[in-house]
């Protein structure tokens, strides 16, 4: 169970306390970070390895003509990075390229031979990655044989064996010497834009490429890389471009889900633009995701905005279909409180829903759930989510040799792949690493930035809280705690009444909400009720939901 401790004060001072224990501690730190700075605090496009190398090739492509695909992965990070270069590609007037975006469930992640065999019949001379590729050797060496050159920009660990590429831009490479390690993938492809318009601007006006950065900025905020150094700029500046950009299709997205565009925020990222991309492939569309964020049709605009939020709804139904289906396999085979991994599978369900459905199941049994389905290719391939019960990788890697074919992750959420026959003993495996893990598990603390009252919901509290964003990886969102507060009243709200509204008082009789979106009064152990005394774990945040700004906080746990 997780329990909460309140920070020591290092000064009065709420801003320096919450930069301190971000780890920023000199006035120099505070400074670049309160205060990000482009031309400051991005670092020289050629200190990546091969960027010169690959620039020179694909200048050398613009100015012969030579057909060249930008072949970018499906989700939120690689979708707007082949938009921002092929937005470079038509504001010089260079023609002879396509964008191509593999099917999610049909081709999988990175690069696949029928692909290559097709840019051979196409005759392509240059293919560049983005996103993905750095795994993918026979892939590379395919299209390489074939006279295809290829430009691998990735941001994920490299292997023990780099592809044959002509040119690999991935700061990762152990011999690289960029600065910025994490940069995500809609990154590294911006530092190689740099790096090309350093060569060679073709008559482009000196900083038109920063207007790229909203397509960075969805990128670096979806895609889970820490918001510190190169990353903060990207964010920041990411944000603020997305504020006035032109973008046509994102502009009657915003306006169609009622997101003011002039106050966009990181969590409209998270929760409005980043999910709508990612529907687009999971529903087997990606191009149509890319569409919205690359045209300069008004027509067509509205008809991808209109489809895109279309499908982000039929996603919603799909996943909620699933997770009730999941739930009768659960009780039937697990009853009422499963005590240990949920494994359970359907060779008709697709991977790319699974993640969405594990992740429910996951926060409301309290245990790692793992669902598995068929991809295009008749393999068994998977999600797995543990909601704090345990550490994803660390629950993988320990079990034994021949349980996966592949996984991957981090903390909270993962993928895998298994055969056919190790299939049947995944439970038991995972089972056993896990009744191991939870014996030796310390006590799950997690620390709250500062205590206060209802009296500090205000404005002056609130513009400290600001000047720390964006927040994301890396930053996260200032906890803080209120102790034994009072309930003033406890509703529901939302068409379905499935979120939380908390109502207490300040001193002076005037009201602060707390919500908490799909929560009920139910899920905390004990009956919310009015007049009820309970201490909230909760952030700050300004809503301008119906155009009226105000100040309310987020529940995080109730205790």
């Amino acid at each position: 169970m997780k329990s909460y401790r309140v920070r020591e004060k290092v000064n009065g001072d709420l801003l320096d306390h919450l930069l301190f224990y971000r780890g920023i501690r000199t006035q120099e730190e505070k400074e670049n970070f309160l205060n990000p700075d482009y031309d400051k605090h991005t670092h020289d496009p050629f200190l990546l390895k091969d960027a010169e190398k690959a620039a020179e090739r694909i200048i050398k492509a613009i100015e012969n003509e030579e057909k060249t695909v930008i072949y970018s992965d499906y989700d939120t990070d690689g979708i707007p990075a082949g938009v921002a270069l092929h937005d470079l590609f038509k504001k010089i007037g260079f023609k002879n390229f396509t964008n191509y975006i593999p099917h999610r469930h049909d081709e999988g992640f990175g690069l696949n031979e029928d692909a290559i065999r097709q840019f051979v019949e196409e005759k392509v001379q240059l293919l560049i990655t983005i996103d993905c590729g750095i795994a993918d050797l026979a892939c590379v060496e395919l299209a390489q044989k074939n006279g295809i050159d290829v430009i691998v920009t990735d941001h994920h660990l490299p292997g023990p064996t780099l592809p044959p590429a002509f040119a690999i831009v991935n700061p990762k490479q152990a011999d690289c010497a960029y600065p910025e390690k994490m940069l995500c993938g809609a990154g590294v492809i911006y530092k190689l834009i740099q790096a090309i318009l350093t060569k060679n601007r073709f008559g482009i006006k000196e900083g038109w490429e920063k207007w790229l950065l909203d397509m960075v900025g969805i990128a670096t905020l979806s895609d889970m890389v820490p918001l510190k150094g190169e990353n903060r700029v990207f964010a920041y500046y990411g944000l603020s471009v997305l504020r006035k950009s032109p973008r046509k299709g994102l502009m009657r997205l915003l306006n169609k889900l009622k997101v003011n565009q002039k106050y966009l925020t990181e969590e409209d990222i998270g929760f409005t633009i980043g999910p709508r991309i990612n529907a687009a492939s999971r529903m087997g569309v990606p191009m149509d995701a890319f569409r919205l964020l690359a045209t300069q049709d008004d027509d067509e605009a509205e008809k991808f905005a209109i489809h895109l939020d279309h499908i982000n709804n039929e996603r919603k139904g799909t996943v909620a279909a699933l997770v009730k289906e999941v739930k009768k396999h659960v009780h039937e085979r697990y009853g009422e409180k499963p005590e240990k991994v949920i494994v359970i599978g359907n060779p008709s369900w697709r991977p790319s829903l699974l993640g969405l459905a594990a992740n429910t199941c996951a926060e409301e049994y309290g245990v790692p759930v793992f669902l598995w389905g068929r991809d295009g290719d008749d393999i068994i391939k998977g999600s797995c989510r543990a909601a704090g019960s345990v550490h994803l990788l660390d629950l993988m890697q320990k079990t034994v040799d021949g349980t996966f074919m592949q996984y991957g992750g981090h903390a909270e959420s993962g993928g895998f792949s298994v055969t056919a026959q190790a299939i049947h003993s995944l439970e038991k495996n995972l089972s056993e690493v896990f009744e191991k893990i939870r014996g030796e598990k310390k006590e799950n603390i997690e620390y709250v930035d500062s205590e206060i009252s209802p009296d500090d919901v205000n404005y002056d509290i609130y513009r400290v809280i600001e000047k720390l964003g964006p927040y994301g990886t890396g930053n996260p969102k200032p906890l803080f705690m209120l102790s034994n507060i009072v309930l003033d009243d406890v509703q529901r709200f939302g068409k379905e009444k499935n979120h939380l509204k908390l109502i207490i008082a300040k001193s002076d009789k005037k009201k602060v909400s707390a919500i908490g979106f799909f929560m009920n009064p139910d899920m905390f152990g004990k009956k919310l009720d009015k007049g009820l005394s309970v201490s909230l774990v909760v952030t700050m945040e300004k809503s301008l939901f119906g155009g009226r700004p105000e100040l309310r906080l987020r529940i995080v746990d109730i205790i």
